[in-house]
């Protein structure tokens, strides 16, 4: 693991931090889609959702809703792991399940966009951003309608990037140069984050457990140790909302300890 002070906005830690600001999140979303989303009403961070009990559970990095009720998940990914499309794919149908409630019309889903900010090329194709919804392979012109768009970056190809504000962005990803205010301001937010201690604490924490886990491997026999650092986490004055998130305990098995 990094030292808390290398930190950058490609490090999940610093990125859902700054993206726990509305603020710099709504910008970003906006500078990705070209659009205006409306005002930000659900910010959550590495929020974990397991759709039944024998699925793979999902932990997305920033799930954020606007008061029109659409879903935006926005992942920053480091590493290829040759996985994207089909991860996507498995994250649409999550965010689905988990929001549809029982008895409800499938009318009622909301429109939902699944983003990767990726540093690679997940296409191959060298463009800065590739946005895919399903149409109609007979005729191109008409959409299916089924309110999802998926949406790759691809922050290699930051040079080529026509949108003045998303190539400012990608540099900035890329290269650590802020070239304009709000790459300025989200450098100046990692800066303060970095002379926070309680922030310094839970990255500590989250390294020590994620190393453990990845020693052990996520399976039954690492409940005892996410049960470890939760109490030492309790101990640290952690509130449950980042306990929950960090061990994937529930708030009642937290209470318990």
């Amino acid at each position: 693991m990094k030292r808390f002070e290398d930190l950058t906005l490609q490090d999940d830690f610093m990125f859902c931090k700054v993206m726990q600001n509305p603020y710099f999140c709504k910008k970003l979303i906006e500078i990705i889609l070209s659009d205006t989303i409306g005002r930000i009403t659900y910010i959550s961070v590495q929020h974990n959702i397991k759709t039944y009990e024998q699925a793979k559970s999902v932990r997305f990095d920033v799930l954020v809703q606007t008061e029109n009720g659409k879903f935006y998940d926005v992942e920053m990914q480091v590493s290829n792991e040759r996985n994207i499309p089909k991860r996507m794919r498995f994250y649409q149908a999550a965010l689905d399940i988990s929001f549809l409630d029982k008895g409800n019309s499938y009318n009622n889903l909301n429109d939902s966009f699944i983003i990767f900010i990726c540093l690679f090329d997940v296409i191959g194709k060298n463009r800065p951003i590739y946005t895919f919804e399903n149409i109609c392979l007979e005729d191109k012109n008409i959409s299916l309608q089924d309110g999802t768009k998926k949406v790759i970056i691809n922050a290699e190809a930051f040079e080529n990037t026509k949108d003045k504000e998303l190539k400012d962005f990608l540099t900035y990803l890329k290269t650590g140069k802020a070239k304009n205010q709000f790459t300025r301001g989200i450098e100046e937010m990692i800066q303060t984050v970095k002379q926070n201690e309680q922030a310094r604490q839970e990255y500590r924490l989250l390294s020590t457990f994620e190393m453990d886990a990845r020693d052990k491997g996520f399976s039954e026999g690492t409940y005892n140790n996410k049960r470890e650092t939760a109490k030492l986490m309790k101990m640290e004055k952690c509130d449950n909302d980042f306990i929950m998130r960090i061990t994937g305990l529930s708030e009642a098995e937290i209470e318990k300890l």
